[in-house]
């Protein structure tokens, strides 16, 4: 990474991630502050996949106080602003939480934050986010938003391709993405394993990083006999140092959730 990320415009797809005081969690929410070139980042949560829950929003702040940060969220059921386009555009960072993916885009298209984090990232804000938050950057995300069943899903676009979170996490995961590119009902794209994270500039994929030895991301392609999938080996990272303490419990839960 360059050594001045200012103005790139970036995001950090997620496959899989707590807001705890775990190593392999502190390090991902550590490398998504690192990217941002102020010695502390103003960060603010998205939490509309997961309903708004107050105990997640909670574990967001206790979890980036500790890496001295400036935490904060926007609800868009009590929206403390009515100015929420300049709130966001403040921001050097955006992290969007793991839930229900269908329910989020349809609120955020209602409140037009569609239009205002493309905004946000076209200015250089970092946009990040884990499950429902890894996959909505994407053309398509594979979701279980409706229960029983994992299902392809339109979402925002500002990255091509498709994209499944929970890759080594959730048994189907992987079975269902491949069916889903061989029959073409979904683009060839990217699984993400649990701990680890996609980092892209501009619509380019600039490096694959983990804070949990084996974990990687996978390239699935349509090929003469079906897919094909490519490993993409990745970087682990180091543990911080200063690692938070917070007691936060963990919120790997599913429903294309952290």
């Amino acid at each position: 990474m360059p050594s001045d990320t200012t103005g790139l415009q970036q995001i950090i797809a997620i496959g899989g991630h707590g807001l705890t005081s775990n190593a392999e969690d502190v390090t991902l929410s550590r490398y998504i502050l690192d990217q941002v070139p102020v010695p502390r980042p103003r960060i603010c949560f998205l939490s509309q996949a997961g309903g708004e829950d107050a105990f997640y929003i909670a574990s967001f702040y206790r979890h980036f106080l500790a890496l001295d940060a400036i935490p904060s969220d926007l609800s868009l059921f009590r929206p403390h602003t009515a100015d929420i386009a300049d709130f966001l555009l403040q921001q050097d960072a955006i992290y969007v939480g793991g839930g229900n993916t269908r329910s989020m885009l349809a609120l955020w298209h209602e409140w037009r934050l569609d239009r205002i984090l493309r905004q946000a990232w076209q200015n250089g804000t970092v946009l990040s986010g884990v499950s429902a938050g890894a996959i909505c950057w994407f053309d398509q995300g594979l979701t279980d938003s409706i229960p029983g069943k994992l299902t392809p899903l339109p979402c925002l676009g500002l990255l091509p391709g498709s994209c499944s979170p929970h890759f080594d996490g959730e048994p189907q995961r992987r079975p269902s993405y491949h069916r889903l590119i061989a029959d073409c009902d979904m683009t060839p794209g990217c699984g993400i394993d649990d701990s680890a994270a996609l980092h892209f500039i501009g619509a380019e994929l600039m490096s694959v990083v983990a804070s949990r030895a084996g974990a990687n991301a996978y390239r699935i392609e349509s090929s003469a006999t079906g897919t094909e999938e490519i490993r993409l080996d990745a970087t682990l990272l180091a543990a911080p140092k200063n690692r938070c303490d917070s007691q936060s419990p963990d919120n790997l839960t599913r429903t294309d959730a952290p």
